[in-house]
Order: structure tokens, then C-alpha cells, then sequence
């Protein structure tokens, strides 16, 4: 199941930038992927909420992918038939409601999960990591699937999701049943939705990691969008055209996958070793790093800063988005816990990713423009101002953290 789940979004996530390209829709790649954080504010919460009091987790996870995939495979029909000229309002629909309905199963596959697990008396906390690793191995399948068979520039990459997006609904019908909550207590939309934990923002300490959680949230999407674009944007030059990195963008970005893997091992000795605001500051830092090596990189000689920057990646996504999530979890009262992680989502995956893919389709679009290659267009221009002023706002944003977060010797001990 969680193979199938992150396979899903592997298709599609890192090269969707490449197609959007080819078709004239280069300066539309950030709202392609902010709207991934719009629906993330509020989708998964109403999903938990029909979950929770009508329909088995199992079935609504089914008719989520069923209807994700329905509807990623019209704009993958859509973008075979409109060829060249893909309308952006016709597409972006399309993908929307694909995506408005593919966030909430990533939440209803880990309750199904945890569902199965607890009913075959095993620990969740011991026995889910290792199962949860097979959805990024599904993810990193797609991507060099998608990679090897020709599809990074083209609609093709969301026929293959669509087509596992069925697959699962399909799936999902036979996965462990989950009972609905009909005599016990229910969460109100506004719990569900993690909204009544914004009374933590009455805690300076609170209110201040969630600022800087949100802030450090604007870096997220940022190479998913543009990454693909940027490395395979090299085929406009001569020297570059015939490199690995740029016939095989997609196998060198799941690098950063891989590396996101092996780091979660790593976070428990951090964590105790270090402290949350040590951590947080290794996280700010990677990011600095992944954004500045991509601006001194490139496929040719300086293909090992671009494999150092896929390295990196793990630590700057792992480190903040997991050590952030435990640091929620040890401050936050046990009746408001799960509101709590729920808010964490909103700052740092909702509105601060949000933002992020909108701030950097601005600063993205300013520095480059298009170059027809044969029958491929790519993004040129001047990348490495681009990833030095996204690598400039990480640097900000961690001295601004160091000067401004307290952390308490509680926390730091635990």
C-alpha cells in the first residue's frame, strides 16, 4: 500500500516542471505546485473527519485514489490532445482536483497502517519506520521509471500516476477494515482541521517556532518545482548537452530521495545529542547548502556539487520536518497533541510551502527565459542567481532562528 501511495506522487513531482515547460507553461510551475499546499490546509482534515464518522478509512482511501486518478488521467488526455497548446486554466483544474483529492490519502494510508498494525498486535512505533520506507523506494521507482521510459517532458508521467492511483483504489478494497468512530468522541471540523491548536500561539516559545516553522516551510517545494528544469536546462549548451545529469535529471534528483531515507536513522542521536534548536539550525544550514551548491554546480565537471546537494538534501528535509514534529509532540498537552501536528503541517506544508513555490516562480521567472532546443524548450538564464538568492533567505531565516528561539533544557534533555 504505501509503495503504491508514494509512487503515486513520484511520477509526477520532480518532472512535472519539465513538461509544464515544454508546453509554454514555464512561468505557471509554481501555482502547480503551491495549490499542493492550499488543498493540504484543509483537505486532509475534512477527509480524517469523514473517516472518523462515515466511511471506513480503508474505502474512502480507495475512492480517493479513485478519483485522483480519474481525474490526473483526464489532464494527462487533455495534455496528449491539446499537444503544444495546453491551456493553462484547462490543465491546472484538472490537476487540482487530481491533487485535492490525492493529499488527505497519505494521512488515510497511515491510519490504515497503523489500523493493520495494531490489529496484528504489533508495536507501531517499532514496526512502521521500516514499512514506511517502502513508500520512498516507490517513489524513487516512478521517478526512474518515468526517467528511463522518456516521460520527464511529457504528459506520460501522469497517465503513470493516474494508472497507480486506480491501481490502489483498486487496492485498497482489500486492505484491513477500519471502523468508523460512531459512539466515542468526535473531533469538531475546526479540531479535525488542527485550527483549536492555534491557542499555542499564546506561548512565545510556540509561537515563535511555528513563525520560523512556516518560514523554513517557503524552502520545501523549491527544488521539486525547479530542480528538473534547472539541471536539464544545461542541454542548451553544447558542453553539457550529452551529460548523464542532463539526459538523466530524474535518477540524479532520487539521489535526494535516497539520501532523505538513510538520514531519518540519524535523527534520534541528533536530537539527543544536540537539541531541537541544534538540529533545526543543521536543517537551516543543509538548506543554505542544497540551494547553494546547485549555483555553483552543474552535469559536466561540476557534477559532484550536484550529487553533494542531492546528499544534503536528507539532512535539510529529515531534520526539520521529523525533529519538528517530535518537538510538537514533547510540548503540546496530550488532549491537543494531534491538533498540534496538524498546525505544524499547516505552517511548514500549507502556507509555508505555499508561499515559497509562488515567492520563487517570481524570482525564477525574472532570471530566465526560454530556449527551443529541437523539439524540447528549456528554462536558461542566470540559475545560479537564482539558487544564490534562494540559498541568501535560508541564511537569513537561521541567524534570524539562533537569535530568537529559546530553547528550554526540558526539551533539549528530551
Amino acid at each position: 500500500m504505501l509503495f503504491l501511495e508514494f509512487a503515486v506522487w513520484g511520477a509526477y513531482l520532480t518532472s512535472m516542471g519539465r513538461y509544464l515547460g515544454n508546453v509554454g507553461l514555464a512561468q505557471q510551475i509554481g501555482w502547480f505546485y503551491s495549490v499542493q499546499g492550499f488543498v493540504s490546509i484543509f483537505m486532509p482534515g475534512l477527509m480524517g473527519v469523514v473517516a472518523d464518522r462515515w466511511i471506513p478509512a480503508q474505502r474512502l482511501l480507495g475512492i480517493c485514489h479513485l478519483l485522483a486518478g480519474l481525474f490526473m488521467g483526464s489532464a494527462a488526455y487533455y495534455g496528449m490532445t491539446a499537444g503544444a497548446n495546453v491551456e493553462m486554466a484547462t490543465l491546472f483544474t484538472l490537476y487540482t482536483l487530481s491533487v485535492a483529492f490525492y493529499m488527505p490519502t497519505i494521512a488515510l494510508s497511515n491510519s490504515v497502517a497503523f489500523t493493520g498494525l495494531i490489529n496484528a498486535g504489533m508495536d507501531t512505533v517499532k514496526d512502521f519506520p521500516p514499512i514506511r520506507v517502502f513508500g520512498t523506494i516507490g517513489f524513487i521507482c516512478t521517478m526512474w521509471a518515468v526517467d528511463l521510459m522518456g516521460f520527464m517532458a511529457d504528459y506520460n508521467q501522469f497517465f503513470v500516476s493516474a494508472a497507480l492511483s486506480i491501481g490502489l483504489a483498486v487496492f485498497a478494497q482489500t486492505l484491513p477494515h477500519c471502523p468508523v468512530n460512531s459512539k466515542h468522541e468526535r473531533k469538531s471540523l475546526i479540531e479535525s482541521l488542527g485550527f483549536d491548536a492555534f491557542v499555542l500561539f499564546k506561548q512565545r516559545k510556540m509561537a515563535i517556532f511555528f513563525i520560523f516553522s512556516m518560514l523554513l516551510g517557503v524552502s520545501l517545494q523549491i527544488t521539486n518545482g525547479y530542480a528538473n528544469p534547472f539541471i536539464s536546462s544545461f542541454a542548451a549548451e553544447p558542453d553539457y548537452a550529452d551529460t548523464f545529469g542532463v539526459a538523466h535529471a530524474g535518477i540524479l534528483i532520487s539521489l535526494s530521495q535516497i539520501s532523505e531515507t538513510c538520514c531519518i536513522l540519524l535523527i534520534p542521536f541528533f536530537m539527543k545529542r544536540f537539541g531541537i534548536k541544534r538540529v533545526m539550525m543543521i536543517a537551516m544550514l543543509a538548506w543554505v547548502l542544497r540551494f547553494g551548491l546547485f549555483a555553483i554546480g552543474d552535469p559536466g565537471m561540476g557534477v559532484w556539487l550536484l550529487l553533494l546537494s542531492m546528499l544534503v538534501y536528507g539532512v535539510a528535509f529529515d531534520f526539520f520536518n521529523i525533529s519538528g514534529a517530535l518537538y510538537v509532540d514533547q510540548n503540546t498537552k496530550p488532549e491537543i497533541r494531534s491538533s498540534a501536528q496538524g498546525l505544524f503541517m499547516i505552517m511548514t506544508n500549507g502556507l509555508g510551502a505555499t508561499f515559497g513555490m509562488l515567492a520563487a516562480q517570481t524570482v525564477v521567472n525574472n532570471y530566465t527565459t526560454m530556449k527551443q532546443v529541437a523539439d524540447n524548450f528549456y528554462q536558461v538564464g542566470n540559475w545560479d542567481t537564482i539558487w544564490f538568492i534562494f540559498a541568501g533567505y535560508a541564511l537569513i531565516v537561521l541567524v534570524l532562528f539562533a537569535l530568537c528561539f529559546k530553547e528550554h533544557n526540558k526539551a533539549k534533555a528530551q
